[in-house]
């Protein structure tokens, strides 16, 4: 790449121009003064777009189950029946720890959970038995609902792959749903990739899950995971999947760039985790690609130590962040302090606002995006700018409570 076509390239992204795949992967390479300017852009056009305002959705997480029939070489989530720290909770333990939130100034419900663990454990078909449901989804369903009903609080689903009428009947009980893309590259699934083992990451499944979202109107969380043995075209190539689905159904409302990190109990062990300087040029990428509307987050437990630098690469919501529980996917990674992320972030230059797990773009879309019963939830909790109403019941504050 040439001196001229960086500036070149990087002012046309700034007004409006549409950056081309082959381009980006030229910027992916950019190092010194060309890094710098690459990064100077994407924080500017989230600046004419976003202005100076950052959010994060003060959640409660709640694993439903860990038992999961995919072996990613990444995860520590997963567990199999009888391993120690395996665990389905129940609707009684779900509703406990909600409550316990809703104290707290929580809004957002997580419920994160196993891909279809009834397909291969004979203990998750008992348990469902027992309970009256024959499909993990199902009692996902019910989980959201109770919990919608009983403390008002909104639940966000990302359970893996669903089909249309799981999708359909979730919808029902989320004020938005999730699922990480994660990447397009068919090449992480062979032998010795993280995703080998791991039936529900095959990319055209996930798009599949993530098109239908789209055509019912439900606002979505997806996101890239990188470090985890994907090429910078493969990197690229999801950024740009994810824009074509944005697109066509206008229904992507945040893009998650999340930086793998090595455990010693994974297989993955021994791979090479991204750095600071590999994620910030992902950030700031994932900004020219999608543009300047779109809520690009990084998970700042992640990077404890210098997670309010991404600022400087474009991003403008720090993600769902907990009160009460841990990241039980990263669970060695602790949330920072709410307090600690208000001043880190004010002393970058910007304000932080809590937003609900539905972002206000989507909220004043109402008709489009959201089911009708929903409505009344979303209302009680945001104010009319669609974020949480400061200085409220539900504005949350600091808390040394971990489950």
């Amino acid at each position: 790449m040439t001196t001229r076509q960086v500036p070149r390239l990087l002012q046309e992204c700034l007004h409006g121009g549409s950056l081309a795949p082959g381009d980006a992967l030229l910027l992916s390479s950019v190092e010194g003064d060309e890094f710098t300017a690459l990064l100077r852009a994407a924080a500017e056009l989230r600046d004419r777009h976003k202005g100076r305002t950052v959010t994060f959705s003060p959640k409660v997480f709640i694993p439903l189950t860990n038992l999961c029939r995919d072996f990613c070489g990444y995860c520590t989530f997963r567990k199999a029946p009888g391993e120690d720290g395996a665990r389905t909770l129940s609707l009684d333990e779900v509703l406990e720890t909600v409550r316990r939130a809703k104290v707290m100034g929580c809004t957002e419900v997580l419920f994160s959970l196993g891909d279809k663990p009834e397909a291969i454990y004979p203990e998750m078909r008992e348990f469902l038995r027992r309970a009256g449901y024959r499909r993990t989804l199902e009692y996902l369903y019910e989980a959201c609902r109770v919990v919608l009903e009983e403390t008002g609080l909104l639940p966000h689903a990302n359970p893996g792959l669903m089909a249309r009428a799981d999708l359909e009947r979730l919808r029902r009980v989320n004020a938005s749903m999730g699922l990480m893309l994660e990447n397009v590259s068919e090449r992480l699934m062979e032998p010795g990739g993280a995703h080998a083992d791991a039936p529900d990451k095959k990319p055209a499944a996930r798009l599949r899950t993530l098109a239908e979202a789209g055509r019912l109107g439900i606002p979505f969380t997806t996101g890239i995971l990188i470090g985890i043995g994907e090429t910078w075209e493969e990197r690229i190539a999801s950024l740009y999947a994810i824009r074509e689905l944005h697109e066509r159904y206008g229904h992507i409302q945040e893009v998650i760039v999340q930086n793998f990190r090595v455990k010693p109990e994974i297989p993955m062990r021994d791979q090479p985790h991204a750095d600071y300087d590999d994620e910030a040029r992902t950030i700031a990428l994932a900004r020219l690609i999608l543009g300047g509307d779109m809520n690009i987050q990084a998970p700042p437990n992640l990077t404890p130590e210098c997670y309010e630098w991404y600022l400087n690469a474009g991003i403008n919501d720090w993600g769902g962040v907990s009160p009460v529980t841990r990241d039980f996917i990263n669970p060695e990674a602790p949330w920072p302090e709410l307090v600690e992320l208000a001043e880190r972030t004010a002393a970058a230059g910007f304000v932080l606002r809590p937003r609900l797990p539905i972002y206000p773009e989507y909220i004043a879309r109402a008709e489009r995006f959201i089911a009708p019963e929903l409505i009344p939830y979303i209302e009680r909790l945001c104010g009319e700018d669609g974020l949480v109403v400061l200085g409220g019941h539900h504005e949350p504050h600091r808390s040394d409570v971990r489950l």
